[in-house]
């Protein structure tokens, strides 16, 4: 810790962010330029390590970059609670949809599963039927 903050491994280890993942935020702008001590070294302060912790939050329940980039603008002054609400509603809306789809894919998966386990309850065959329904879902290739 220095007189006026920490450095950027000690900002890491409290925001859960490695260093180049904090690097990579200021540079493109989701951090304020960090000041520097004498010697050149980023000095991180409580405001800017919590802006790390609310960036890492916002990416851990999935939101892109330009959404983070707006709920800050909200946390900021800049935005208002309504625009923050629509990005959390848009993220429940693709958390739905990418539900569905996981969903839809491990239905497809059980069926393929089940229908080696019909086939194969007698043991090894030479004619794998997953392998056949794999090739099925491309079999229209055209010429």
């Amino acid at each position: 810790m220095t007189k006026s903050g920490v450095t950027i491994g000690a900002a890491a280890a409290r925001s859960g962010c490695t260093p180049a993942t904090i690097r990579f935020y200021e540079e493109g702008g989701l951090l304020p330029t960090i000041d520097r001590s004498v010697g050149g070294r980023r000095v991180y302060r409580r405001a800017e390590i919590f802006r790390l912790v609310f960036i890492r939050r916002c990416r851990d329940l999935g939101f892109p970059l330009e959404q983070v980039r707006a709920l800050l603008d909200v946390m900021d002054g800049k935005g208002s609670c309504g625009a923050a609400r629509s990005l959390v509603q848009a993220q429940i809306d693709s958390v739905r949809a990418k539900r569905a789809e996981m969903e839809a894919l491990e239905q497809t998966l059980s069926g393929l599963a089940a229908s080696c386990t019909d086939v194969c309850a007698r043991g090894d065959v030479d004619d794998c039927t997953m392998m056949k329904d794999f090739a099925a879902a491309q079999a229209d290739l055209g010429p």
